[in-house]
């Protein structure tokens, strides 16, 4: 019975916010004041000027990150953030940051934020893996793939491959290099018979839930895939995905509505009273980022590694994902990168 006790406990502490967080097993437990000083090191994360990116970017220019790199669709929500950097931190603080626009289902865009990145820093530290399409309806991008595996999966995988020779020089002076890639519980939401052979499996519309879940499922298998190869070859690169609990963002509260017009005030006004604010929400993405020696983990809050689903512990299902992400993306964007001699180096 105790153990029973003990896994509704961790699961509370997991998902939700307040004093349910404190429920955590010792071992679990992890807080902002846990951040270690960030002095000289440089981080980069999409979807960094609201909601759970917000709480990590805010967290780290605190710890005194040197320079901070925010991607994001949208300058009036960057604007909005910097001012409160600003008011809380300080200008000095705010003026480490760095905001380059980017819609990560626009690969060739993705690209060119890369190079502009590599010639803006000699180092790069942390990447975190953030921005993401919520529980939505079913769109294809301009590039004919659906807009969660898209931006979720696929525009991060570009931005991190690109990013790989900064973050291997950066590791190969003795420092730890960690990459954080956001997924959650609601990987386990992912058809049971997910593939991911072909660009007709994931052109397939499963539902809201269901092509979420199956783009944060993607989350956890590339990080082990990353893990597997990236981690093995340079052991001073960590690669993790995290799971940040029910948060209340924009996500939560507005796009919910998409999907669900009705149901969804559940989520956005029934749980309010539940949900972790954008700080307490950031705490797993927090240790992943400054603070874990490990790899190919999934971590829930604040700090528990959980197995996740039977799926996202498949080695050969992540490799078939890897192997078809490489396929869509050389194709295509062939005209903007492998004509012109850039490769599809994933690790």
């Amino acid at each position: 019975m105790s153990s029973v006790v003990k896994g509704i406990q961790t699961a509370l502490s997991e998902n939700l916010g307040g004093s349910a967080q404190a429920a955590a097993p010792a071992s679990g437990q992890f807080a902002l004041n846990d951040v270690p000083d960030q002095s000289g090191r440089v981080a980069v994360v999409t979807g960094g000027s609201e909601g759970i990116g917000y709480g990590a970017s805010h967290t780290l220019l605190s710890k005194n990150i040197s320079k901070l790199f925010i991607l994001s669709p949208s300058k009036e929500v960057v604007d909005g953030a910097l001012k409160a950097v600003a008011e809380g931190l300080g200008q000095e603080k705010a003026d480490r940051t760095k905001w380059i626009q980017c819609d990560l289902t626009d690969w060739r865009c993705v690209a060119e934020v890369s190079k502009e990145i590599k010639e803006s820093t000699d180092r790069l530290d942390i990447l975190i893996n953030n921005a993401g399409r919520g529980i939505m309806t079913y769109q294809l991008t301009d590039y004919g793939v659906d807009r969660h595996m898209a931006l979720n999966h696929f525009g991060h995988v570009i931005l991190t491959s690109h990013l790989l020779p900064l973050l291997k020089k950066t590791a190969s002076k003795g420092s730890k290099v960690r990459i954080v890639n956001t997924a959650s519980n609601a990987h386990e939401s992912s058809p049971k018979d997910t593939k991911f052979e072909t660009l007709e499996d994931l052109n397939q519309d499963l539902g809201p839930l269901g092509q979420y879940g199956r783009s944060k499922l993607a989350a956890i298998l590339y990080s082990k895939y990353l893990a597997r190869h990236l981690t093995r070859e340079h052991p001073n690169i960590l690669a993790n995905a995290i799971h940040p609990g029910v948060v209340e963002t924009k996500m939560s509260q507005k796009d919910i509505h998409e999907p669900y017009p009705l149901a969804g005030y559940l989520m956005s006004s029934g749980l309010n009273p539940f949900k972790k604010d954008q700080f307490e929400g950031a705490l797993s993405t927090l240790f992943a980022s400054t603070v874990t020696e490990k790899s190919g983990e999934y971590i829930c809050p604040p700090a528990i590694v959980e197995a996740g689903s039977a799926l996202a512990n498949s080695d050969e299902l992540g490799e078939q994902l890897m192997k078809l992400t490489r396929e869509i993306v050389t194709e295509k964007t062939k005209k903007d990168s492998v004509d012109k001699g850039c490769p599809m180096n994933d690790h």
